[in-house]
């Protein structure tokens, strides 16, 4: 009997569906090369966004070889199975409220309180019988300093009453820490992102023994007093004509055992150099329409979220911009895929940001809108007919990178076209994603927040250190100044203590520490 030829072994539904398995796994397997590329990116590449070109023809490869590296064996050590180490003691305790520290390593700065009762016509009537001696831990900029402060007990030599100099009034009512160790605190883990525990471990290491807990105590309550602050600055940022929003995750509170909840900071940049980070437990479409609630702007400027695409469709005098940048990331992902006509996309984007960055922002409106219709609207145009054109090849796969970023730029036409009206209206965001980099940053140190709570005076605390450096404004000479004026300053003046207003009212002749007091040879 012949033998079966290969061909008639399968039918014509066969061949169609070997076909289309294979267009499938074809299509999968480009889509998973792409992920592969862009992890491997994210693990060993270049993290920059700038227009770089490899090969360059003219220059040549050096001939640099790498020695192999040998490491040292590791030294052995034997110990015996009965030996047992003693623990160390913990050294301040959460139950301990108290300092406790040396003075043969501590620097002990003192300061004479003057007596009222020993100046004038009375000074004859009274003597000198004691001293009463308190404490605070002080902070400067490299090193800690204890604060001591002398205060005479004095007795009216005629009817042998006794009183003595009451102690200055602190930031906390019976406390012992001068304002330039608390605000020394808060720079340290919010600016530089140092954690509380390695904080206290360099508190250790100078001889001072005090609890952690008292550390977070500190914290909380400063953030809480200089919240009016931060509330008087979020109401200016939100009349703002143009605000840019973004979204940053941050883990804080439990969510069951041995996970935590998944919150996120809302940040808002106002066009007058703002920043206010405000704490959502998720970064839903219900929680970023009630951030933006009190907002009574004309253009919001955000990235390609949906979310605020649909809550600009119900305001109906709202203008919704969105990033170039955003548009940019998605083409600069699909260069490995098409290197060639990717490069056609990035090459536009670049001149488009040559020739919007032109603009001198002291020209007047209607030359900066000229500039923009005349430069940058016909590379504009040229931009998405070239994506019209892409969109209609019929040989991109739906998972293609380069089909994803056609799509993503195709789609928001309209809200990337908004800057070319209004010359308040940046081209992306990355004003905004500058500032909001301390979330990150703090996130590789501290990690997460242990609740809500304190999520939230991290977005207090990082508002004004970050607008300080939007305004140029000191963040510790700021922070010193208004944690000892906000007791006394009028509640409807709030925004005076903001970093922008504080700066012109204020800054010239800020409130000293009793730290920098002395050392600046200032009377107390």
């Amino acid at each position: 009997m012949p033998k079966q030829s290969q061909k008639s072994r399968y039918s014509d539904a066969d061949i169609d569906k070997i076909l289309r398995s294979n267009e499938l796994l074809s299509d999968q397997n480009e889509s998973l090369q792409s992920q592969l590329t862009w992890l491997k990116r994210q693990i060993f590449g270049n993290k920059s966004e700038q227009l770089q070109y490899l090969d360059v023809p003219g220059q040549a490869e050096l001939p640099l070889g790498s020695k192999p590296v040998i490491e040292a064996p590791a030294k052995k050590q034997s110990i015996k199975s009965y030996q047992r180490r003693q623990k160390k003691p913990k050294v301040g305790t959460p139950e301990d409220s108290g300092i406790r520290f040396d003075e043969n390593e501590v620097e002990v700065k003192v300061i004479e309180v003057p007596c009222p009762e020993l100046t004038g016509d009375q000074a004859d009537k009274y003597e000198v019988i004691g001293t009463n001696v308190d404490y605070r831990l002080a902070q400067r900029r490299s090193a800690y300093v204890m604060l001591k402060y002398v205060r005479k007990v004095i007795k009216h030599r005629d009817n042998q009453q006794i009183k003595s100099t009451p102690a200055p009034v602190g930031v906390f009512e019976r406390n012992q820490w001068d304002v330039s160790f608390i605000i020394g605190l808060l720079v340290e883990k919010f600016l530089y992102h140092q954690p509380l525990y390695r904080q206290h471990q360099r508190l250790c290491r100078s001889g001072i023994e005090l609890s952690r807990g008292t550390l977070t105590n500190i914290t909380h309550r400063a953030c809480a007093q200089l919240e009016p602050i931060v509330l008087a600055q979020l109401g200016n940022v939100l009349r703002s004509h143009t605000m840019a929003m973004d979204e940053t995750p941050i883990k804080a509170g439990n969510k069951k055992k041995g996970k935590l909840h998944q919150g996120c900071f809302l940040p808002l940049y106002g066009d007058q150099d703002e920043m206010v980070f405000n704490f959502s437990p998720s970064k839903s479409r219900s929680a970023i329409e009630s951030v933006l609630s009190g907002f009574s702007g004309k253009v919001l400027l955000t990235d390609g979220n949906s979310a605020y695409a649909l809550y600009a469709q119900k305001i109906a005098a709202l203008v919704h911009a969105q990033c170039w940048a955003h548009c940019r990331r998605y083409f600069e992902r699909a260069f490995e895929a098409e290197p060639v006509e990717a490069k056609i996309a990035l090459d536009l984007i670049a001149d488009l940001y040559h020739e919007d960055g032109q603009i001198d922002k002291s020209w007047p409106a209607i030359k900066q809108i000229e500039h923009r219709a005349n430069r940058c609207q016909p590379i504009v145009d040229k931009l998405f007919d070239w994506c019209d054109k892409q969109r209609q090849r019929t040989d991109l796969l739906p998972k293609n990178p380069l089909t994803k970023a056609l799509g993503y730029a195709c789609d928001r036409e309209q809200a990337l076209k908004e800057f070319l009206t209004d010359q308040s209206i940046a081209l992306d965001t990355n004003h905004l994603e500058r500032g909001l980099r301390v979330i990150p940053m703090g996130r590789r140190n501290w990690l997460f927040c242990w609740t809500e709570t304190g999520a939230k005076y991290v977005g207090i605390i990082q508002s004004l250190i970050v607008t300080c450096r939007l305004q140029d404004v000191d963040p510790t000479i700021y922070l010193i100044d208004v944690l000892q004026r906000i007791k006394t300053h009028p509640a409807d003046r709030m925004i005076e203590l903001t970093p922008r207003v504080w700066k012109e009212k204020f800054g010239a002749n800020p409130l000293l520490s009793d730290l920098d007091k002395i050392e600046k040879n200032v009377l107390i």
